[in-house]
């Protein structure tokens, strides 16, 4: 990784430490936010769910089979190679189990209505979403084939019936979810680290919802163009919430609240 993008992450990350709200919920004097933190935030998943995904990571991690890597995004600022071990993208790529519990959490919260994700990796995330809201569909795009075959294998043996995994470009396949008249609860926007698509995709994704789903933009301090595009969406017209957890950056453009924008310590 280039230093100036290691110094950049350090400093952002110092900033979010100093400026957070309490991950009790101290300061936050919205009652939805205060809720969300202080009872969606901490929900428990199913132990035995965690420990079949958390098992399949390991197993992933000890994969030192070598696939051909389709970057449509901005890539891996740590594999610089197309040609990465299935151990690399397991270490560096899939969302730690902290993240992972947390858009369980969320998926059981608004997942009654079906789920989308956009960059599917290895799986993991996907399956914590699924293990989330089992009476839902999650629907998860991957544009890397060979990643997909394993992401694939993953949620067999998981045996995961709610997921239906979509390969190919976001853009395409986008438009399918389209015109199947898909309404999400959640969505999760990862796997593209560029800014016109990010916002391009909170947009589309804002129209096939009616403004109702709750969306998760991974990775919104990776980068300056990252971090912009996090600027962008937050000074959408039809956002009236955004809580900041770092890593991550939840958006809600619900009628009737006020708008706002959060940092939380997660």
């Amino acid at each position: 990784m280039p230093r100036a993008m290691i110094f950049f992450r350090i400093l952002r990350y110092i900033e979010y430490l100093l400026f957070a709200r309490h991950r009790k919920g101290q300061g936050i004097h919205s009652p939805y936010v205060f809720d969300l933190v202080t009872r969606v935030f901490r929900n428990k998943t199913d132990h035995q769910f965690v420990l079949t995904i958390e098992s399949l990571r390991k197993k992933n991690i000890s994969d030192n089979k070598t696939i051909e890597v389709l970057d449509l995004g901005a890539g891996s600022s740590r594999l610089k190679t197309n040609s990465r071990k299935v151990s690399e993208i397991a270490r560096y790529s899939a969302v730690p189990e902290k993240y992972g519990l947390l858009l369980s959490n969320l998926a059981a919260e608004y997942g009654n209505k079906p789920i989308i994700e956009f960059g599917t990796s290895l799986g993991i995330s996907t399956m914590y979403l699924a293990a989330g809201s089992h009476g839902s569909i999650v629907y998860t795009m991957e544009g890397c084939p060979q990643t997909a075959s394993v992401a694939a294998e993953n949620f067999s043996i998981a045996g995961f019936d709610n997921i239906k995994l979509m390969r190919g470009s976001f853009d395409d396949l986008l438009s399918g979810i389209r015109r199947q008249n898909i309404n999400p609860g959640l969505v999760f926007i990862d796997g593209n680290h560029h800014k016109e698509p990010v916002c391009r995709y909170f947009r589309e994704i804002c129209e096939i919802s009616n403004y109702e789903a709750v969306i998760v933009i991974d990775d919104i301090h990776y980068s300056r163009e990252m971090e912009a595009a996090w600027d962008e969406i937050k000074a959408e017209g039809s956002v009236t919430l955004t809580i900041d957890i770092f890593r991550m950056g939840l958006v809600l453009t619900r009628r009737g609240m006020g708008k706002c924008n959060y940092i939380v310590r997660y």
